[in-house]
């Protein structure tokens, strides 16, 4: 059997299914806002703000950028272990990097999600 050092003792089926879990909520969320758009053909900064004050639509964005944050850092993982190779501390300092990159991110994007 051999055991990974990197990945923090999570299988391929876990990062699979938060792949594929954080794709429908980010699919479900874009067609959500595009058929808004569509919906509302004169469109006002009223309306988009009072979509956006509303408690479930907050959740709802809650919910897509922490997906897309889970998606991200499974993508980058991934990505970081199928071709930085060659170093292992490379690949720490490129995964560090990215996990400050999702965190600054996600703290953001809370801050600018629930000061509307």
């Amino acid at each position: 059997m051999v055991n990974s050092v990197t990945n923090f003792g999570r299988s391929g089926l876990y990062d699979w299914v938060i792949q594929r879990l954080s794709a429908v909520i980010l699919a479900i969320y874009t067609l959500f806002l595009f058929g808004f758009v569509v919906a509302t053909p004169d469109l006002t900064f009223a309306e988009w703000h009072g979509l956006f004050s509303q408690v479930w639509m907050k959740v709802f964005s809650l919910a897509a950028l922490i997906s897309i944050c889970a998606h991200a850092w499974v993508g980058m993982w991934t990505i970081s272990t199928d071709y930085i190779t060659g170093s292992t501390s490379l690949r720490f300092i490129f995964q560090l990097v990215m996990a400050g990159f999702l965190f600054t991110y996600l703290v953001w994007g809370i801050d600018i999600l629930w000061s509307v």
